[in-house]
């Protein structure tokens, strides 16, 4: 059946089409050429993402990702520096820059994004984060919490503060952890907070993403990419900012010479199709928790409309056209 939709918004991109967003020598063309790619994904609005990295390193990236005045970026998201140094909730981030929370700090790497920034994820527990969020949130801009080794006191702290969302929930933390004082259940159990979700089978199983929609509520799940270069691209070696990650035949993103997942290859209508598929869930309404929803967590609106042919019985889903 054809349906005409409204665009997907991805709030967390980290390349696309063998392009890192990552890359202090990003140019034009290349940056064009990924964003006409995840287009035809459906993908109308987005945030590129840069991951923690030196403040020169960030401006680099910041003014490579300013190149082309495309409608299709609402503003960058910055993950990192402000996030935990330890192994685990740090997930692929280089320890080098990882950093306390500074109001100063980020304000040159704003000023060097040109005012772009709308999204920045940090861990609540790094000495500075209380001031910054507030700051942020004075600022109109939008605070996660993510790489993150916080207890329920500073979550909850973050969220008093601002914090509104939870980066990529269930990732970005320790692999083992203590079955009731753990990260995941203040989190979940936070109305005020959005829940970011990969829906790609490899960073979260099936009945996880299903109690935490269950748990947050349609109208609180979002879902998201994290998409490196390897996205929409065939599998191989691609660079995550000073990272090397790789593509399985399976469709996993490891970093090289480590066992730990590195963002992924998803695309985000085939997250709405595997959410639809998982979670019995209508089209219209999957494609909502990507679409309508993160752009309403950004303060904006869908971008464009897309058509597309869903059948539910097969769970296959294909964009026919974008329309801006």
């Amino acid at each position: 059946m054809k349906y005409r939709l409204p665009g997907l918004c991805d709030l967390q991109v980290n390349g696309f089409a063998g392009v890192d967003y990552n890359n202090a020598n990003l140019g034009s063309e290349d940056l064009s050429r990924s964003l006409e790619a995840m287009r035809r994904t459906g993908v109308m609005l987005c945030l590129p993402t840069v991951i923690t990295s030196s403040a020169d390193h960030f401006a680099k990236c910041a003014a490579g990702l300013g190149q082309v005045d495309d409608p299709m970026i609402a503003g960058l998201h910055m993950e990192g520096p402000y996030i935990s140094p330890v192994d685990g909730p740090r997930g692929a981030h280089p320890l080098a820059h990882v950093a306390d929370a500074s109001v100063e700090d980020f304000k040159r790497r704003q000023d060097s994004a040109q005012g772009r920034i709308k999204l920045v994820t940090l861990a609540p527990e790094v000495p500075g984060a209380m001031k910054l969020i507030e700051y942020l949130v004075a600022q109109k801009i939008v605070v996660a919490i993510g790489h993150s080794d916080a207890d329920d006191s500073s979550i909850y702290d973050a969220v008093t503060a601002g914090a509104t969302l939870s980066t990529h929930l269930g990732n970005g933390c320790h692999g083992t952890m203590d079955r009731h004082r753990n990260i995941l259940w203040p989190q979940l159990a936070e109305d005020l907070l959005y829940a970011g979700l990969i829906v790609d089978g490899h960073h979260l199983p099936r009945p996880v993403v299903q109690a935490m929609i269950k748990a947050k509520g349609i109208e609180r799940s979002v879902l998201v990419t994290d998409a490196v270069a390897a996205a929409g691209a065939s599998p191989g070696i691609y660079q995550l900012g000073e990272f090397e990650v790789e593509l399985n035949e399976a469709g996993r993103v490891n970093q090289v010479g480590a066992s730990n997942l590195a963002g992924s290859a998803l695309t985000l209508e085939q997250a709405v199709a595997r959410t639809c598929d998982w979670c019995e869930l209508p089209i219209e309404t999957a494609w909502g928790m990507a679409s309508t929803l993160p752009a309403k967590i950004i303060n904006t609106v869908p971008r464009g409309e897309v058509e597309v042919e869903w059948d539910a019985g097969t769970s296959r889903l294909e964009i026919l056209s974008t329309t801006p």
